[in-house]
């Protein structure tokens, strides 16, 4: 199916390139020039290429006439390129002056008619402005620290985001950043430094970021206004340039050697977006996703380099290095409230490979009110396959679906229970292989349907009708699971074959493709970057879409991450969602209302009772509590304060995990791998799977 689509695609856009009336290769090919600010910097001032135009009207025609959504690129989508695009470089209006946007907003409803003829002008003239203006911020800095702060004045800076306006001059703005570099400065005084030191620091850090923007080349600028465009109709649907394109491919093959994290850039900070399970990071348990990275320094240097500001992929380069080696990482928790509250750490790089990320079990002995079960739990970290292996023919080459059945098969012959799959933190990959670890569990029957832009529905079927284990199993999801996970969940779920137990998953349901751009003008002889584009929707067996609602869990789980802040939902442009019609299937029945409900009453008296449920849920109640806490105060006493109350609570926390109950200590014993005692939803998993073996005798 995805050569077809391909081979329609590209012989679609090769009819449209060659009867385009409105296109010319022929714009100039402009040189990048410079500029001498006030301050004596020396800016370069960047221009598009060439091959930027000929790939702008490329990707403008992809998008407009084979997105999924088959939204036309209009004066509608140009808008939100314009805001989205705009945002990248002044999220908190901090930069841009009023008169900068009045210059710009002659753009805002005509950047669709600009990129349908490869016209991509105003993506530098807004990036070249930008720099203008930061330059002039940064050397305005020093100035700043140099007439001091007072630290006994109560005053505050609002976290809360301010977007409504625009600065009309620098004055306007001045206010706003004094208060910024006096938080910045007194985190640091709270740490220990010397006036003269933190000066020093923040002075350089700004400079540093500076230097970053002024290295940036006009691919990086294209890069950022291609992705824009891409994601004004889906925010799955990307582009990569070509060195962009390469690193993606060195992710997905996962043989890396670094720390197992990928990181993004957001609002000026270089962000973990997502953590490789059993790689170093993950192994660590010192990085969660959302946490900051301030700094870097290499094996016995204790010089940190700052990489506040830097471009994503000169961040990646400090990271990478040697197996073998190390790396210190300043990093600044996401919920944290200053720049003082950093964790410094050290992580020794590793090659992440395929086998890294495969299928893990691991028997458990649990005893329940006297009853001792030998419960199977099954760590999922991702849907692979290793397709190079599989094509050679090699007689055991990686995937989900082989992987488990094995240990399916060792389970059975050390005669478990029953059998957990737990899938949090698993954010997809190969749908065949989803479909296949299904059909493990069911005799036969459909597990998916993916309806295509054209409307046309193709149902994903269990291959075969081997049941490989049948007995009584539970599902751990969270958040973080998507896309294929939500797949097999949601069948779990449909056919009542298990329970599922934990949060809402992510609620990705689109299907994306990659395609190569540079097949469209195999003439020119230039590489081209890549879109990844959204070409189909997956729907679960009752014809509901896996799209913002995911699957809901049977049990549900406290949970620290809203829908509206960590799922698709939080996604700007994120596509509906939807119902089609169901595909007929024939219900197991192993799961029925009354079982769930009996184990939903256990699941509320356990949390009256259970020490960690009760720590997360107060956890979560801080959590919430913080953030309607919109001002950081600016006062020394004040803020020491909060930051005392803060470490009390957290040692408060380790003291209360010493005194955990009986329960959670025999199963530290009987895990016999590293202790999992902070594991809250693996250990509600075990009880309610025992207590649903108990209820199904």
């Amino acid at each position: 199916m995805r050569k077809i689509i391909l081979t329609v695609l590209l012989a679609s856009l090769v009819t449209t390139l060659l009867n385009a009336n409105n296109y010319s290769l022929a714009h100039e090919s402009a040189m990048d020039t410079s500029i001498v600010t006030k301050a004596g910097d020396t800016l370069t001032m960047l221009q598009a290429h060439q091959e930027h135009y000929n790939e702008a009207y490329i990707l403008a025609a992809i998008l407009n006439q084979h997105h999924y959504s088959k939204t036309p690129l209009d004066d509608s989508i140009s808008a939100r390129i314009f805001d989205s695009y705009l945002d990248n470089f002044d999220h908190y209006h901090i930069y841009f002056l009023e008169e900068d946007i009045k210059e710009f907003e002659k753009y805002k409803y005509h950047l669709d008619d600009l990129l349908l003829k490869g016209n991509v002008d105003f993506a530098f003239e807004v990036f070249n402005t930008f720099k203008k203006r930061f330059s002039y911020r940064v050397n305005d800095i020093p100035k700043t620290l140099e007439i001091g702060f007072d630290y006994s004045i109560d005053e505050y800076i609002e976290t809360e985001e301010n977007v409504n306006s625009w600065a009309t001059s620098y004055n306007d703005l001045g206010e706003e950043w004094r208060k910024v570099l006096k938080s910045q400065s007194l985190s640091l005084r709270l740490s220990g430094e010397e006036q003269e030191v933190i000066n020093e620091s923040i002075s350089q850090k700004y400079a540093n970021y500076l230097r970053a923007i002024n290295q940036y080349e006009s691919e990086d600028v294209f890069q950022m206004y291609m992705n824009t465009l891409a994601n004004a109709y889906d925010p799955h649907t990307s582009y990569f340039s070509p060195h962009a394109a390469e690193n993606f491919e060195i992710d997905m093959s996962l043989s890396l050697e670094g720390i197992g994290a990928r990181l993004v850039s957001e609002n000026d900070f270089v962000v973990f977006s997502e953590i490789i399970v059993n790689g170093p990071a993950d192994k660590s348990g010192e990085v969660f996703i959302g946490d900051k990275l301030l700094g870097v320094a290499q094996e016995n240097d204790t010089t940190f380099v700052d990489v506040h500001g830097w471009r994503t992929d000169d961040v990646v380069s400090l990271l990478r290095g040697p197996k073998g080696t190390y790396v210190s990482l300043k990093v600044l928790p996401a919920n944290a409230k200053s720049e003082s509250e950093y964790k410094i750490f050290s992580l020794m790089r590793e090659k992440v490979r395929l086998e890294d990320q495969a299928a893990k079990g691991e028997i458990i002995e649990y005893t329940n009110k006297n009853k001792k079960h030998k419960l199977g739990v099954i760590t999922i970290p991702s849907f692979y396959l290793n397709f190079e292996a599989a094509r050679r023919g090699d007689k055991d080459y990686e995937s989900t679906n082989r992987d488990v059945r094995n240990i399916l098969l060792g389970f059975k012959k050390k005669r478990v229970d029953g059998v957990i799959i737990d899938l949090r933190r698993n954010g997809g990959g190969s749908l065949q292989e989803a479909i296949e670890l299904t059909g493990l569990f069911i005799p036969q029957g459909p597990v998916v349907q993916v309806r295509n832009a054209d409307g046309s529905v193709d149902i994903g079927t269990d291959p075969d009708n081997d049941t490989v284990y049948d007995g009584p199993m539970a599902v751990l999801i969270n958040r973080f699971s998507a896309s294929a996970s939500e797949i097999f969940a949601g069948a779990i779920q449909d056919y009542k074959r298990g329970v599922i137990i934990g949060e809402a998953t992510y609620g990705k349901g689109t299907v994306q493709h990659l395609i190569d751009l540079s097949r469209f003008l195999p003439e020119e002889k230039v590489e081209l970057g890549q879109i990844k584009l959204t070409l189909a929707k997956y729907y679960r067996i009752t014809g509901s879409s896996t799209q913002h609602l995911g699957v809901q869990p049977d049990i549900e789980l406290p949970s620290a991450y809203p829908a509206e802040e960590y799922g698709e939902s939080s996604q700007p442009n994120a596509l509906p969602w939807d119902k089609i019609q169901a595909t007929q299937f024939n219900e197991i029945g192993k799961i029925n209302e009354k079982l769930i409900e009996s184990l939903r009453e256990t699941y509320r008296q356990r949390l009256k009772s259970d020490a960690g449920l009760i720590e997360l849920i107060d956890t979560i109640n801080e959590l919430e509590k913080e953030k309607l806490n919109t001002r950081i105060s600016l006062n020394e006493t004040i803020r020491k304060k909060e930051i005392e109350e803060a470490e009390l609570r957290e040692e408060n926390k380790e003291f209360s995990r010493m005194l955990d109950t009986p329960e959670v200590e025999d199963l530290k014993t009987n895990l016999k791998i590293k202790p999992r005692v902070e594991d809250v939803y693996l250990r509600q998993g075990i009880h309610l799977l025992a207590q649903m073996i108990e209820s199904l005798g």
